[in-house]
């Protein structure tokens, strides 16, 4: 068990019993996955206030809910110590779909690879749109998605298997083994987000949270198997995302990006035919994989030196 300090939880005004676990931000203005960060989100999935009604997963920065994994961290990790980051992680995770209460992600801003998988364990996402730009023009609609495959690695926490069953699974499927996100009005448009607040005052979007777990109290009862209640195993979607999986994976080569759109694949096919616990092993030993990788290495490195001259 860790010994991290938890974050705080803020009982959301007119919602008794609603609590909002607020990620603070620990590279700059940003929230990233490092392994801190995850040992204090399993701090405080352990200390749920007693009675809580329902938990809304926020994000403490401005303008990004998780910008994803650490990319620098994960790079210095060798291959046992990746894979058991990457199960930690997958464990941490998954005590969302543990909690006897409703949960849901309050999306502000770009959620990508590691930041979006940690939503899509919640029961419902909700979102708002983006804040005012400069000389308060409109805000560019942020980016939302598996960007993985576009770095020759895969995702590694569960989004193979997550990203299907919120969308249209062969658009999913498509997007997650080339690395191509979405953006908020795309979210929007396809219901990939259950609800939008009215702005992006943290106020409304937690309001707009709370709102959907009451209408949603009794959706836990669908997921007492201790998984995400929308993945692509569930009874009620597993048939249609199998149908959909056996279309689209001609389209795809497996030795795109890397190899990175055959493990996606890969997890894919675990999920549907052997469940969730092996798609998470398939995940975890082709990120594993891939990182070691010349295109992997290549891709990553690239990625930070086109970084370095934003």
């Amino acid at each position: 068990m860790t010994t991290a300090q938890p974050f705080a939880f803020t009982e959301v005004p007119n919602h008794p019993g609603i609590f909002a676990l607020m990620l603070e931000p620990n590279q700059g203005p940003m929230v990233v996955l490092d392994l801190a960060l995850i040992q204090r989100i399993e701090a405080s999935l352990r200390a749920v206030p007693k009675g809580a009604a329902g938990l809304i997963l926020a994000s403490g920065s401005p303008r990004v809910f998780i910008a994803g994994a650490d990319l620098k961290q994960i790079e210095g990790l060798d291959v046992p110590a990746l894979e058991a980051y990457l199960a930690y992680g997958q464990r941490v995770f998954g005590m969302l779909c543990g909690l006897p209460i409703p949960t849901v992600a309050a999306i502000n801003g770009a959620a990508l690879g590691g930041g979006l998988e940690i939503a899509m364990h919640c029961d419902g996402l909700v979102a708002a749109p983006a804040g005012p730009g400069k000389d308060g023009a409109p805000g560019r609609p942020y980016p939302i998605g598996l960007p993985e495959a576009g770095l020759c690695i895969c995702p590694g926490w569960g989004g193979t298997n997550l990203l299907p069953a919120r969308m249209d699974p062969a658009e999913a499927i498509r997007r997650t083994a080339t690395g191509q996100t979405m953006t908020f009005d795309d979210a929007v448009r396809i219901q990939f987000v259950e609800r939008v607040a009215p702005s992006h005052e943290t106020a409304a979007l937690l309001d707009t949270a709370a709102r959907w777990l009451t209408a949603n109290r009794l959706c836990v009862g669908a997921r007492r198997d201790g998984r995400p209640l929308h993945w692509i195993g569930r009874l009620d979607r597993v048939n249609g995302i199998a149908q959909a999986f056996e279309g689209v994976k001609g389209e795809i080569d497996p030795a795109g990006q890397g190899g990175a759109s055959g493990a996606v694949l890969k997890a894919v096919e675990a999920g549907l035919s052997e469940g969730w616990e092996a798609a998470l092993r398939v995940e975890r030993t082709e990120l594993n994989r891939l990182r070691h990788t010349e295109a992997g290495r290549g891709a990553i490195r690239a990625f930070f030196e086109k970084s370095a001259k934003k």
